[in-house]
């Protein structure tokens, strides 16, 4: 080689070595998640049932279902204007409050799938403002919940929390 391709070659690799110093934090998420939760009037064992058989109506992927109580789901992936890949995330928490009653909470978060100069490619969260999808699930397991002479805790209002997965 001659000493300038060696030159530019040096060059090159040093530059390439001194943006391996420039990594920085990940975005932090913290707010961007919101927090809904309803009690129902069925035990938990019924209220696990009818929240999965709600995820599965309402055609999300269900990614983890954890028989402690946890279920991790995926809405559909859309593109949106510019053609990015979106989806929404919803963690649904179930916790038996007496052996007749269960709280429900759903953490929803807005992702999008993408890559930066520094990170690798996968689905990042962004700001979730509208809690609709949330609150139908409440609704939807409470209305199974639901029989004759029951009547379910309405959903309460939505809030702002740090993302927790």
């Amino acid at each position: 080689m001659n000493t300038h391709k060696c030159l530019a070659l040096a060059v090159l690799v040093g530059a390439v070595l001194a943006m391996g110093g420039c990594v920085r934090d990940a975005r932090t998420t913290e707010g961007f998640a919101l927090f809904d939760t309803a009690t129902v009037n069925a035990p938990f064992q019924d209220a696990w049932q009818m929240t999965k058989t709600v995820l599965r109506e309402h055609e999300y992927e269900i990614y983890t279902r954890d028989t402690r109580g946890v279920f991790v789901a995926f809405s559909p992936m859309r593109r949106n204007l510019f053609l990015v890949p979106q989806r929404v995330k919803y963690t649904v928490s179930l916790e038996a409050i007496s052996d007749d009653a269960t709280e429900i909470s759903v953490e929803s978060i807005k992702q999008v799938y993408g890559v930066s100069l520094l990170t690798y490619p996968g689905w990042h969260d962004r700001q979730m403002t509208d809690d609709g999808e949330a609150k139908a699930i409440l609704e939807a397991v409470a209305a199974k919940a639901g029989g004759p002479g029951v009547d379910a805790i309405p959903v309460t209002q939505a809030t702002t929390v740090g993302n927790m997965s």
